[in-house]
Order: C-alpha cells, then sequence, then structure tokens
C-alpha cells in the first residue's frame, strides 16, 4: 500500500504535538491525514473518515482516558499507535489489553513515526489474524462436541456404531442440504425435549 492510500487519524489535544506528527507522516508521502482534537464523538470521526490506522498523542495515558480507547477499539477496531511522554507498567499493560498496536513513550520525533505506524499496521493485522483463527478453531471444536453428541444419542437409540451414527447423520445433512452441525443440533435439541 502506498503511502498515499493510508488514511490517517491523530487524536491529540494540543494542536502542536499533532503538527509534528502530521509533518512526519506529510514528509512520508501521507497526504490523508485528519487531525482530532477532542475525545468526544471520536467513533462518530473514524467510521466518517475511516482511517486505516489511528496515532493517539497523550501526555500522560491516564486509566479513564485508556478506558474511552477501548471502548472505540471495540467499536470501530482499528490498528492504534500510541504516543505518550511518560508511563508506568500498569498504563503500558491497560493500552495493550485495550486495543493499541504500538505503545511508545517518549518517542515524539517527526522522522519515527512512519516506521512506528508501518509495525502498528503490521501488528494489528498480525493479531486481527490470530483472533479470527483462535475464534475459528473454538467455532469448529464446539461443533464436533455436538456432533459427538448426536452421535452418542442416535448410537444410544438406535443401536448403530460410531461409524454407522456419523454416517446417518451426514446423510441427513445432505438429503436436508443442511451443515452436519445443524443436523446434530436439531438431535441433540430434540433429546433434550423428550428427556424425562
Amino acid at each position: 500500500m502506498e503511502p498515499s492510500d493510508v488514511a490517517i487519524l491523530i487524536v491529540d489535544e494540543n494542536r502542536a504535538r499533532a503538527s509534528i506528527i502530521e509533518d512526519g507522516l506529510l514528509e512520508a508521502g501521507h497526504t490523508r491525514v485528519h487531525i482530532v482534537a477532542e475525545m468526544n464523538g471520536l467513533v462518530r470521526e473514524i467510521e466518517a473518515f475511516k482511517p486505516d490506522v489511528i496515532v493517539v498523542d497523550l501526555e500522560n495515558p491516564n486509566r479513564d482516558r485508556l478506558e474511552q480507547f477501548f471502548q472505540v477499539t471495540r467499536t470501530v477496531p482499528r490498528p492504534i499507535a500510541m504516543f505518550v511522554d511518560r508511563s508506568d507498567a500498569a498504563s503500558m499493560e491497560a493500552a495493550i489489553a485495550a486495543g493499541v498496536s504500538a505503545y511508545i513513550v517518549d518517542g515524539l520525533k517527526k522522522e519515527r513515526v512512519k516506521p512506528i505506524l508501518d509495525m502498528a499496521i503490521l501488528r494489528f493485522h498480525a493479531y486481527s489474524r490470530l483472533t479470527r483463527e483462535l475464534a475459528e478453531a473454538r467455532s469448529e471444536l464446539a461443533d464436533r462436541k455436538v456432533i459427538d453428541k448426536a452421535k452418542g444419542l442416535v448410537m444410544t437409540n438406535r443401536g448403530l456404531s460410531e461409524e454407522q451414527a456419523y454416517r446417518l447423520l451426514r446423510q441427513t445433512a445432505m438429503n436436508e442440504k443442511k451443515r452436519l452441525v445443524d443436523i446434530a443440533r436439531s438431535v441433540v435439541t430434540a433429546a433434550s425435549l423428550l428427556a424425562k
């Protein structure tokens, strides 16, 4: 992606500090840069501007401010690079928990902005991919448990072997043009309704 293609939202209540970031980005070829000075309405600004990355500059990241960013990242997930003047271990941990991709202490120099943003974007995408893969793995595991439970019910009620029960469930899914897990859920639900 060319620098001119990347939309960058800068969140900073201090216009002079925001200008340092903006200058660094403009020198690096980024032309789609938008500055927001107010936290109120930040989600609306993000939805309207649709940034590829958000740059946050805070002198002192307190817990309330980090909680605001946590709410933002849950609503509109985006890579966030946060520049702070001072920090402690608790603030750093809270920032990472809030979804901040890059947390830079006392590093606000315009020549450092672009590589930090590049890293934040790459880290966000890697984290998003891992999160998606974890959700898929959990979903597959949950589906497998439902299928196994349905298989056990069919084995018990029809006197079939495990393989025969599986084949019956699979054939029913094909006949009904449904997924195997959907048929398995129907079997488990029906069994719970009929149980004494």
